[in-house]
């Protein structure tokens, strides 16, 4: 599902800061070699994840769902001259891949990729996280959401992305499959949490973005 005139869209890159080389690189080589390439952030949204990083100038970022590593690469950009992103993912394909394009990026030493089980990994990670960027296994978004809600300091971010389905989430009674109604169900989790502030952006496949009180 589009949300935007193809033209509309193309206006809006074309006024957006240029992506670079890295980042070309690996989109195209994403489309050329991977399956299932939409899944990749893309240009636009990976735009807006980088922008929000560097307003928060993050210590640590913990990313749930790595793919091919586009939006761990954008997401880096903002992190503070210490700080550290973890991105966790159980797909080998891909590791080898989103492994090259962060010695490319230049993060490789910023960027921790944990192949692994993400229920099992995220219980182990100590500190206060600044920013969580949600896009793996939609079925368990709303586990997600409860294993990181208390490890995020408070101002800081959880960004889930995928939150409007193609679209799907508005017909449920269409739409009985089980994606999609852990979607809705997460989506709802979020608007009834009254421990943070909520905005649900309809930016590519539906990102809500979630600011801890």
């Amino acid at each position: 599902m589009e949300f935007i005139d193809e033209k509309l869209n193309d206006y809006c890159l074309l006024h957006t800061e240029e992506e670079d080389e890295v980042l070309k690189e690996l989109q195209r080589e994403t489309h050329l070699k991977v399956m299932s390439p939409r899944m990749l952030s893309g240009h636009l949204q990976g735009s807006w994840l980088s922008f929000l990083s560097k307003v928060a100038n993050p210590d640590l970022i913990l990313e749930i769902g790595t793919y091919t590593g586009y939006s761990a690469i954008c997401l880096a950009k903002g992190l503070n001259e210490k700080g550290k992103l973890i991105t966790i993912d159980v797909n080998e394909e891909t590791e080898s891949i989103a492994k090259k394009y962060f010695q490319k990026s230049g993060f490789e030493n910023k960027i921790e990729f944990v192949l692994g089980d993400a229920k099992q990994v995220i219980p182990t990670i100590k500190g206060q996280i600044d920013i969580v960027f949600i896009d793996a296994d939609k079925r368990n978004y709303s586990l997600y959401y409860d294993l990181v809600i208390d490890k995020v300091r408070s101002g800081g971010l959880i960004i889930a992305d995928n939150v409007l389905w193609s679209g799907k989430i508005l017909d449920l009674n269409k739409n009985k499959d089980a994606d999609t109604i852990a979607i809705h169900q997460f989506n709802e989790k979020v608007k009834n949490d009254n421990r943070i502030e909520k905005i649900l952006l309809p930016l590519r496949d539906g990102l809500f973005v979630m600011r801890k009180k």
